[in-house]
Parts: C-alpha cells; structure tokens; sequence
C-alpha cells in the first residue's frame, strides 16, 4: 500500500476548505460566546468507564477502544463530546445554578454515521445544565438557529419529536436490550409489518399506540392526531403540550413533527430535534434534552444542547470568498519591513514574494501590490 493512502473516510482538508471550516469554526465559537456559553476542551482520549457509560450501545460501536501503556487500562478515542461536557459539569464545575458550555473540537468514528460522511468530525455543541424547564430547550434551539444563519445555511426545516412518547408506550412491558433496539429500529425505519411482528404479545394499547405512530409525522395536524390516538396514555398529553409550545416559538421556521424518530444517542431523555437543508443528506444539527446524561458522575442535573460537524455544514454552504491580499517584494531595508507589518496589522494580507518566484502564482488572490515611488512604500491595484 502507498504510503500517503489514507483509510477509508479519513481524509485531508486542503488550504481553501481549511479556510472554510476555520472561519466557520471561529464564527460559531463567538456566536455561542454572545449567549453566554464558555468554551471548554475536553481531551480527545479518556478512560472508556467515563467515556461509555450511560450511553448506550449505538455511542460503544462507534467508539475507537485501545489500551494504556501506562497504566494497562482500556481507553477510548471520543466518538461524542457531550458525556465529557456532562463529566466536567458535574465533577470539575459543580456550580449550583445554570451553566452555559460549548466546545469544538475532533472526534473519531469507527465507521461513518451517514453516506459519504467522514470518520473524524469536527464537532461543535453547546449545552445548557441546571434548568429543566422548556427554556432552556428553547435557547438551545434558537441557539441552533443562530449558528447555522451564521454559516449562511438557509431554508432550514425542524423536526420535532419527544422520546418520552415511545417511553409512555413501553411502560410496564418487560423488554430485553435487544429487543428494544429492534422496535426502535422498526420505529425509525416505518417497518410497519416489523413492529406488528416485535409488538405481536404486548398490550393491546401499547401495540395500537406504537403502530399509529408510524403514521405521525408531517405539520402541527400531527400533534392534534397524536392527542387522540394516545389518548390513552395521559402523560402523553402533556408532552405533545410542550412540543406545541417549543414550535409556536419558533417564529420564521418551518416545522414538521415525527413522534416515532429516535434515532441518535440513547441518552436523550425528552425532546429532541433535528435540523435539515438543502443540499444536506442528513440533519446538519441534532439535538434535545438529556437529563439523565450526568448521573453517571454523581450528579443528576437538567440538561440541553445540540451538535453538528462542522466539516458536513461546510459542504452544504457556497465557499466563501478569499480575501484579497497585497504582493510585496521580498525585502530586508527596514523601510519596506515597517511598510509590511503597519499593512497586516491592519488587517490585511500581505505576500511577500521571494526571490526567483516573482512570475509563481500565489493560492491567494493579489489584487494590489506594495511599489516605492518617490522614496515612499505605496498600495497600487495591478
């Protein structure tokens, strides 16, 4: 094999791509830093107990497993960041009231999430812990909004679910793992003859309520339906009431609902949504409510939040346009030194051109260049 073969889905990101996701990644970070978020940077590599726990199955398969050689103990490359976000929350913050995080940062799977995805995203998320009333699932959404307005995605639909809906179903039927991976597998897929199958021994109310789900989804109609199909789950109710609020709120958005869609991490304890465009060929951003997610740490607190790749919102967006930059001659007087860094402390690009290149053609568009005349530096368009 030739040395410069990358794996499968492993990939480099060239100068202008780079540019992209990096501009990108600072406008993000100063969004989220406007509603108050800290940034935080967890490690990449971290004990797999601290790593895995809690989080399901689907979160354990996508993560890269190796071993110490220091100490001997299983360790994991993160394939998410939020356990480790709920971690320094609970264990290295410990604040009492609302905290505000966000992070950007790589993270590794062991196979892609989705066609032609890349195995190493570059994640951003923010998370707010300590408040578990529906505000705090409304910023995360706005919050949402707001980055991918910033990286010019546009034309963008909601979809809202709730896995407290599934959860109410199931109560009181006795399930192994497996089989309530299959009916959410069957739920996700709308494999009706599946679930009819998977369902065929439960409660006539549980198995009439999970088959009508998988005709729930479309407009706000959906949520009236949904109230008088599970009609006989009370707690229901007041769950298809909060995703009637989270949408009436979102104002300018269009928003469609699927209350059989539980696809993501299985930490996930209350709404969820998911963010789509054009051009997308799956949800640029996912995100919800996670109570549950700190427990593992000894400190059960509300949570919320959301992540995208930045890599995949990059290939979505029309590339943004290069600024232009001034040549400059390659120089050692200090004159035409003082020249150059007075230019690019103000902002601009300066490239200087070194000797025996003058006639190469530059990555960045020069559109000015820096002369002398009449014994001064000057900035003239070519």
């Amino acid at each position: 094999m030739s040395a410069w073969v990358l794996p499968d889905h492993i990939a480099d990101v060239l100068p202008s791509e780079a540019r992209h996701i990096e501009e990108l990644r600072r406008g993000l970070l100063d969004t989220a830093r406007c509603y108050g978020y800290e940034l935080v940077m967890p490690p990449l590599l971290e004990h797999l107990e601290s790593l895995l726990t809690g989080t399901g199955e689907a979160l354990d398969l996508q993560t890269f497993k190796l071993v110490d050689q220091l100490s001997g103990r299983s360790m994991g490359l993160r394939a998410d960041t939020t356990p480790q976000v709920a971690r320094i929350d609970a264990h290295l913050l410990n604040r009492k009231g609302v905290t505000r995080l966000c992070y950007c940062g790589p993270v590794l799977h062991t196979r892609p999430d989705r066609p032609h995805a890349t195995r190493e995203p570059l994640q951003f998320g923010a998370e707010i812990y300590g408040h578990a009333g529906l505000e705090a699932d409304l910023e995360a959404l706005q919050l949402a909004r707001e980055c991918l307005s910033t990286a010019n995605v546009a034309n963008t639909t909601i979809d809202l679910a709730d896995v407290r809906i599934v959860r109410n179903l199931l109560s009181g039927v006795p399930l192994s793992a497996l089989e309530l991976r299959r009916i959410h597998a069957a739920l996700a897929a709308k494999d009706a003859a599946e679930l009819a199958a998977l369902t065929r021994l439960f409660p006539a109310e549980s198995r009439e309520g999970l088959l009508s789900l998988l005709q729930l989804y479309g407009d706000q109609k959906v949520l009236g339906e949904a109230q008088n199909a599970l009609r006989r789950f009370p707690a229901i109710g007041g769950v298809l009431s909060n995703l009637k609020w989270l949408a009436s709120r979102l104002e300018g958005a269009t928003v469609t609902f699927d209350l059989a869609d539980l696809r993501g991490y299985a930490y996930y304890s209350g709404a969820r949504f998911a963010i789509y465009a054009p051009g997308g060929s799956d949800a640029l951003v996912r995100g919800g409510r996670y109570d549950e997610v700190g427990a593992v740490f000894g400190r059960n607190r509300p949570a919320a939040g959301f992540s995208l790749d930045i890599k995949q919102v990059v290939g979505v967006v029309s590339p943004r346009a290069l600024k232009a930059a001034i040549r400059a001659p390659w120089g050692e007087s200090d004159d035409v030194s003082a020249a150059i860094a007075e230019l690019r402390r103000s902002g601009e690009t300066v490239v200087c051109v070194l000797p025996g290149h003058e006639s190469e053609v530059d990555e960045f568009h020069c559109d000015r260049e820096l002369v002398q005349v009449a014994c001064r530096w000057v900035v003239q368009s070519v």
